[in-house]
């Protein structure tokens, strides 16, 4: 277990108005930004508008030069060693924390920044395809989220659903993506005695009752408690 290693117990700095979701392929975590996106809209508009901080929506991989070489490796495109996928992995999300206009950039003047992925999906996936140490070395010194949601799903379930999309990724098989659900629960307590809140979402409701649950957890952050 992750407990073994000495720098389980490792300070790190959480980032505040940051939220991440997180979850295995086809457990909807693209479908949830997007609908968060939608809710900002509504309630930030017409006679009954709420005060809402500006939102920022982003993803991981991004859509900078690295990301795009990751987004082609993950397609099958380029073939490149797991080690060599885990260290670009690493240095997108140093760009996309602290490039001009990065979240830590976006989060210190009052944005609320929400990621499709971050850096538990690199001690998940590259986890896997390494090995442990790498990737944790790798993103050790990266803040942590302030929250971090899971969409759990039986990946029997997320495998049927990514089964018709017409690009499919390295990932995306079941004794793989089995893995992936087994090694983001054990990760619950690794973020957690790190001082991060990690919610559990049931991803089998539709994706109207999972983004109700989902709101109910983000509006419970400093940054919204504030405007009330």
């Amino acid at each position: 277990m992750y407990r073994e290693r000495s720098w389980y117990y490792a300070d790190m700095n959480i980032l505040t108005n940051f939220a991440v979701f997180e979850g295995g392929d086809g457990t909807g975590t693209s479908t949830q930004i997007e609908m968060l996106g939608r809710r900002f809209d509504e309630h930030g508009s017409g006679s009954f508008a709420v005060s809402l901080p500006p939102l920022f929506t982003t993803c991981e991989p991004t859509g900078n030069s690295i990301g795009r070489v990751i987004r082609s490796c993950l397609k099958g495109e380029t073939s490149f060693r797991p080690e060599t996928l885990a260290r670009l992995f690493a240095a997108d999300r140093g760009e996309h924390l602290y490039g001009p206009e990065g979240i830590v950039e976006r989060t210190g003047r009052g944005e609320f920044v929400v990621s499709d992925r971050y850096s538990p999906s690199s001690l998940v996936y590259q986890g896997i395809a390494c090995g442990n140490d790498l990737p944790r070395l790798l993103n050790e010194t990266f803040p942590l989220p302030e929250l971090i949601i899971i969409l759990d799903l039986d990946p029997h379930i997320a495998v049927e659903r990514i089964r018709h999309r017409e690009e499919k990724e390295i990932f995306e098989y079941l004794e793989f993506q089995i893995r992936v659900r087994r090694s983001y629960l054990d990760l619950i307590p690794y973020y957690r005695e790190r001082g991060a809140r990690v919610e559990l979402v049931d991803a089998r409701e539709s994706p109207e009752t999972v983004a109700l649950a989902v709101w109910n957890f983000i509006r419970e952050m400093p940054i919204f408690q504030e405007r009330e």
